[in-house]
């Protein structure tokens, strides 16, 4: 079982709804290797009640049946300590999930019981009558009882889709919990061994998906790890792309994996895009939004676009949302020859050659954004933003832009990972800039700073005199870790 760490809002959520007088349907997904199991079962046990887990196959609906018997009969009757297991001739066939759903209800009975269905979206998948059944049994049987059913699911479009209005399920789940990677604070509970830059390096390749983090050894460099886990032939998750992209995506897998691909290589709209792939900008209008939908893809419109003008705003980048997608199309996918002739130091060697600017327009970046919204839940800034983001126009680009409109206060900051102290010209430029990104010359203005490396006198006598905040490495890491916890 994966390392449990944090998750304090998941689990409050969970609880939340499990103190709720009977029956709860709660539907729950993320990608792969998030960690929903650990989570669900880590608060499963938690709660003293006793549980009945079953994860699902994309097998025939026989089978998908008969598994789910086996894990309620082995619930319902354990076998004695001195048995090895089960038989499955005691385990009864069932040939329609509405007997097997019967059979359910009348082994938990009036019990308070919480029943996991994993991977359910596999099981819907291979069994499309599944969730007619379940609604049907739900309607019927397991409504008036005492029951916590639990759906959890990789496949987001189709957990998703459980909640639209076409839907049989509509209308009956009592939460929904959507289960991101961990944040950048929870790194240090993974790597105590790594200083707070590595932890930043580490984490523009492996976000915060526990599955990934548990392989890393803190006792090793950056670059010898990422080597043996994502670039070695032979590495664990050498193949993660493959299957990541090919879990949420059955058809035209090439089209969406070249669209992955163009973003990843700086291509930033629809134009752009279909330059690259030589299709009309209209034509993968479609691809977007779905890619957008499966979470793999985000995009983004500049924090300074008022409210009201978001939706239609044209203003807007693509970016891949998984940072091994963005680590993986950007340096490996492209030098495969090199991946298949296990010429893993002679790859690492062209990556590393870039891989800190990389670090610092990805990891760095979100890292600090990060930091303003930890900081906005802890009250610890001068405004309380509606949007946390970044600006960029032909004239200016601004890092970190938070903008609360109904105030007319925004906060200006920028991120830099170079390897020298930042200077005073830096707070000029962000200074200087600030009339081409302010919404109206009336508004109040904020600055942020930071630095992985620190700041200079100058810098810091600068900001002092135009009250902005300077947020150092160690600062930084030590606030986000605090952040997590809370």
């Amino acid at each position: 079982m994966e390392k449990f760490v944090g998750r304090q809002s998941d689990i409050s959520l969970l609880n939340d709804v499990a103190s709720r007088p009977g029956s709860q349907l709660i539907l729950v997904y993320g990608r792969r290797r998030v960690g929903k199991t650990t989570l669900l079962l880590h608060w499963a046990e938690q709660t003293g009640w006793p549980v009945i887990y079953w994860v699902a196959t994309r097998d025939a609906p026989a089978q998908l049946r008969l598994s789910f018997s086996k894990a309620l009969w082995s619930w319902a009757y354990p076998p004695e300590p001195s048995e090895s297991g089960m038989s499955l001739d005691a385990v009864p066939r069932f040939d329609s999930w509405e007997d097997v759903f019967k059979m359910t209800a009348r082994l938990i009975g009036d019990q308070r019981v919480v029943l996991i269905m994993d991977e359910f979206s596999y099981a819907a998948e291979s069994d499309p009558s599944l969730p007619s059944n379940l609604q049907a049994a739900w309607d019927h049987h397991f409504k008036q009882r005492n029951l916590i059913l639990v759906l959890a699911g990789s496949h987001i479009g189709t957990m998703v889709n459980q909640m639209s209005y076409n839907a049989p399920l509509y209308g009956r789940f009592t939460a929904q919990l959507p289960v991101d990677p961990l944040p950048f604070g929870a790194l240090v509970d993974f790597l105590p061994g790594f200083a707070a830059t590595e932890r930043v390096a580490v984490y523009a390749v492996t976000g915060g998906v526990p599955a990934y983090l548990e392989q890393l050894n803190d006792s090793e460099t950056v670059g010898a790890n990422l080597k043996r886990l994502f670039i070695r032939r032979t590495g664990m998750f050498r193949s993660e792309p493959f299957l990541l992209v090919g879990d949420v995506i059955r058809r035209e897998t090439q089209t969406y994996q070249s669209v992955l691909k163009a973003i990843a290589g700086g291509q930033r709209t629809p134009s752009e895009i279909g330059l690259t792939l030589d299709l009309p900008a209209s034509y993968l209008s479609p691809y977007l939004k779905q890619l957008e939908a499966l979470r793999l893809v985000e995009r983004r419109i500049p924090a300074t676009v008022p409210l009201e003008r978001r939706a239609a705003s044209r203003n807007s980048r693509y970016h891949l949302a998984d940072p091994y997608l963005r680590f993986y199309f950007r340096f490996i996918d492209p030098n495969l020859e090199l991946v298949e002739q296990d010429l893993v130091d002679v790859l690492w060697d062209r990556i590393a050659e870039q891989f800190r600017a990389f670090v610092g327009a990805t990891a760095f970046e979100e890292v600090c954004r990060e930091w303003v919204r930890t900081q906005v839940r802890a009250r610890r800034l001068p405004l309380v933003p509606q949007i946390v983001g970044s600006h960029w126009a032909a004239d200016a680009q601004v890092d970190v832009v938070a903008v609360n409109w109904q105030d007319k206060a925004i906060l200006l900051g920028e991120c830099k990972w170079g390897a020298d102290l930042v200077g005073r010209s830096v707070i000029r430029e962000l200074i200087d800039k600030t009339p081409k990104v302010m919404p109206a010359p009336d508004w109040q203005v904020h600055y942020l700073f930071f630095a992985r490396e620190g700041f200079t006198d100058a810098a810091t006598a600068e900001a002092g005199a135009i009250g902005a905040t300077l947020v150092d490495m160690t600062r930084l890491d030590a606030d986000l870790h605090a952040g997590h916890l809370i």
